[in-house]
C-alpha cells in the first residue's frame, strides 16, 4: 500500500490572527474554516494549510466528542513548500519584497529548478519550488 498523495499539511504558529492575515492576505489563500485560539485552515490548490496554536492542540478531545482528533502539536519553526513555475516564482519574488517579506536564500539546485525562501510571522521557514527540484 502506498498513499495517494498529501492531503493537508500543518504548521503550528506563535499568533493566530497575524498567520491569518499573513496566508490570507499576502499569500492569497482562501480560508476554509476557523477555530478562534486554536486554528486556521486554508485551501491551497488540491490541498489544505491547517495552521495552528500548538497548546490549544495538546488538549485531549472531551470524552464523547464530535471530533476525536487526537493531541498533537509541536515546538518551533517547521517548514513548507509551495509549487510553482519558474515565472511564478520570479514574479513571487518581487511581489513578497513588495509586501515587506525578506527572501532569505534563492538559487537554482544543482540537479535543475530554482527555489526562492522566506518567513512567515511565526518563524516558519517557507518555500517556492519548482517541482523539477523533485522530478516532479
Amino acid at each position: 500500500m502506498t498513499p495517494s498523495g498529501i492531503l493537508e499539511s500543518a504548521l503550528y504558529v506563535t499568533d493566530l490572527d497575524a498567520a491569518e492575515k499573513f496566508y490570507g492576505g499576502v499569500m492569497g489563500l482562501e480560508r476554509i474554516a476557523k477555530v478562534p485560539g486554536r486554528h486556521v485552515f486554508f485551501r491551497c490548490g488540491r490541498g489544505v494549510l491547517l495552521l495552528f496554536n500548538a497548546e490549544a492542540t495538546r488538549q485531549p478531545p472531551a470524552p464523547g466528542a464530535k471530533l476525536p482528533v487526537p493531541p498533537h502539536g509541536t515546538v518551533g519553526e517547521g517548514h513548507l513548500c509551495f509549487s510553482g513555475t519558474a515565472d511564478e516564482i520570479a514574479r513571487w519574488k518581487a511581489y513578497l519584497g513588495a509586501q515587506g517579506v525578506a527572501i532569505e536564500a534563492d538559487f537554482e539546485w544543482p540537479n535543475g529548478g530554482r527555489s526562492i525562501y522566506f518567513r512567515d510571522p511565526s518563524g516558519n521557514s517557507l518555500e517556492i519550488a519548482e517541482p523539477r527540484i523533485w522530478g516532479i
